[in-house]
């Protein structure tokens, strides 16, 4: 039995594991174990060295890694080699060709991928031209055997240097000013406050990171993102990066999914630079600094309206159809009070801020609002969204998309008149409509047939105004009720703009995954106008009993009335003795309520009479407190 430990090494020798070791000298390799040596090769010997590889490996002396490790060779290497032995033995490595040239890629093959680099070819070309890999051709001009042409740089034109990704690196680290901080001079005078802001240089570079982003600069152009910001914005401090570069930093992040200016650090600062045409990309403090100066200009409100009315200008019939719903970006912090609102996709209430969106016929957005203490949509499209539109629009008819959270016929009525029309979910219970009414209706969505089942009808509501309502007949059976104020649309062109909606909560979703919408860059808050009109929590939750009193009541008087109409004259002549007789009619009863008029306030308030303990209270919808009222004698 072989002992597993091997008593002698010198400064030769490799430790392959415990079993074996390996002792080379400038001619010699030489394997031993414990016992002494098992097998030995000249290094100039290939044949003796691959099948070393098979002997060792197949008698378990060492593992194919361990060998690879201790030779210097691939692992693949040596389980190659460890097959040949298995399968042939000795004689499978002995190579009997007489030529020894590459079979391959053949000196013809050669001769012909020279001619074609020559003439201005590129490896990958040249490679596939005589039926080689790429890496087959690059290995060949490594080892010298193909030699490509110098092409002798023209005299009359001035030679161009292409600097690629390792050379750039190395330039950038040994930066006297900073990683990448090439452009010394400039920034000493930004220093000295004498440069107003670094001009863009761009210079031929190889293999730059992020470099197709350049690609969206005719697009932010078409937008008119960088002359909005010149125009509102006008100029910042003076320094070594100005509005241009931080607009175009803060639109390239997006692009790049950066989500916050701390994801910056993690970049290629030389690379990021390069595409802004500076030296290097701006610090993450000094990007903050840049956006804290931006706000101090109080100007986001313009830049956002300017930039809206730049787009409607180039597309009038983006104000068509808008489609408007509120976005709940959640507040995860401890530092300051926010209040709280419902956010449906983690269904629980916490700390919020509700941002309404304002979309375009096609879901493109257009502005949005940030409301105070989460306004509804309902009075946000009434205080905030309207009177914009109406700038933007120049008092021209638009139509607005929404869901039941903005219902409210009063309204529709309201705004139809001023040039407002709407198209949304018909809130409440409604009788469904037999299903002759329905016709089958194709429409096309995104170039794509789709079919409905619709049926159309005008109806009155709250008594005050016709209205169009437009249902669509599922496959279930439920019935989908859209209203609308439009009498100049077709039921499929109805149907197709208020189904086309889901269009914006995608965009949400989008924007959440790729952008990171929740987490928009903001480093302060403001506080709120105390004066402001708030809703009072504990009115809904008083309305709310006031009504379920009411329906009980009604309850009540149906029931009393049916037993009054049965009631027999020949035991009760009179309600007076029916009322005696039935005193469990009133006992079972626990509250009557009724509507009455408070003089002096002008607002509704509700009188609710307990009849077992016979007090009263009321109800100020106004105030929303309950009061009892002076027990009944």
């Amino acid at each position: 039995m072989l002992q597993t430990y091997i008593p002698y090494s010198s400064k030769n020798t490799t430790l392959i594991n415990e079993k074996i070791a390996m002792d080379s000298n400038d001619e010699q390799v030489v394997f031993f174990t414990a016992t002494g040596p098992v097998y030995s090769f000249r290094k100039n010997d290939k044949f003796a060295k691959r099948l070393a590889q098979g002997i060792i490996v197949s008698l378990g002396l060492a593992k194919s890694i361990e060998l690879a490790k201790a030779l210097g060779v691939n692992q693949t290497t040596v389980l190659r080699n460890v097959q040949i032995y298995k399968d042939k033995g000795p004689e499978g490595f002995i190579d009997n060709r007489s030529d020894r040239s590459p079979y391959k890629f053949s000196k013809e093959k050669q001769r012909v991928v020279k001619c074609l680099l020559d003439k201005g070819s590129t490896i990958t070309a040249a490679a596939a031209e005589v039926g080689v890999s790429e890496g087959c051709v690059r290995t060949a001009l490594r080892k010298g055997l193909i030699k490509r042409k110098i092409k002798q740089p023209d005299q009359t034109e001035d030679s161009v240097e292409l600097k690629g990704p390792a050379k750039r690196s190395q330039e950038d680290a040994n930066c006297n000013a900073g990683i990448a901080a090439k452009r010394e001079e400039e920034r000493l005078l930004a220093r000295k406050g004498d440069l107003a802001e670094a001009l863009p240089e761009f210079s031929p570079n190889e293999g730059v990171h992020y470099a197709g982003v350049l690609l969206a600069l005719p697009f932010l152009a078409d937008l008119s993102y960088l002359a909005t910001g010149k125009k509102v914005y006008a100029t910042l401090k003076k320094g070594y990066y100005g509005l241009q570069s931080i607009l175009l930093t803060l639109a390239f992040m997006a692009l790049l999914r950066m989500k916050n200016p701390e994801q910056l650090k993690n970049s290629h600062p030389g690379d990021f630079g390069i595409i802004l045409g500076l030296d290097r990309c701006p610090e993450v403090k000094t990007l903050r600094r840049k956006l804290n100066e931006l706000g101090l200009h109080n100007q986001s409100g313009e830049f956002m309206e300017t930039l809206s009315r730049a787009w409607v200008e180039k597309d009038k019939d983006i104000l068509g159809f808008l489609y408007i719903d509120g976005h709940v970006r959640p507040y995860h912090g401890g530092k300051h009070t926010l209040p709280k609102t419902h956010v449906a996709r983690r269904r629980l209430c916490m700390p919020a801020t509700t941002d309404f969106w304002v979309n375009g016929t096609h879901c493109e957005p257009v502005f949005f609002v940030t409301t105070e203490a989460n306004n509804s949509l309902l009075s946000t499209v009434e205080n905030e969204i309207i009177p914009e539109l109406k700038r933007l629009s120049k008092d021209e008819r638009i139509t607005l998309v929404f869901d039941r959270e903005g219902w409210s016929p009063d309204r529709f009525l309201k705004w139809r008149e001023s040039g407002i029309d709407v198209l949304t979910y018909r809130k409440g219970k409604y009788e469904p409509w037999p299903s002759d009414c329905f016709i089958e209706v194709t429409s096309q969505v995104r170039g794509e047939p789709v079919t409905y089942m619709l049926g159309e009808r005008s109806i009155k509501i709250n008594k005050k105004g016709w209205v169009r309502e437009v249902r669509r007949l599922c496959d279930n059976g439920h019935q989908t009720s859209v209203i609308s104020t439009r009498q100049d649309l077709s039921m499929e062109e109805i149907a197709r703009r208020m189904f086309f909606r889901w269009n914006q909560e995608n965009y949400f979703k989008y924007m959440r995954d790729e952008y990171g919408l929740d987490h928009l860059v903001s480093r302060d808050v403001e506080q709120a106008d105390i004066e402001r009109m708030v809703p009072n929590p504990k009115k809904k939750e008083m309305v709310k009993e006031c009504s379920k009193q009411l329906k009980q009541l009604k309850k009540k008087k149906e029931h009393y009335a049916k037993k009054a109409v049965d009631n027999d004259e020949k035991q009760c002549r009179t309600m007076r003795g029916f009322n005696i007789r039935t005193p469990y009619l009133w006992e079972n009863s626990v509250a009557l309520a009724f509507p009455i008029y408070q003089k002096g306030v002008g607002k509704k308030s509700v009188i609710i009479f307990e009849m077992h303990t016979r007090r009263y209270f009321w109800i100020n919808i106004k105030y929303s407190f309950l009061t009892p009222m002076e027990k009944l004698r």
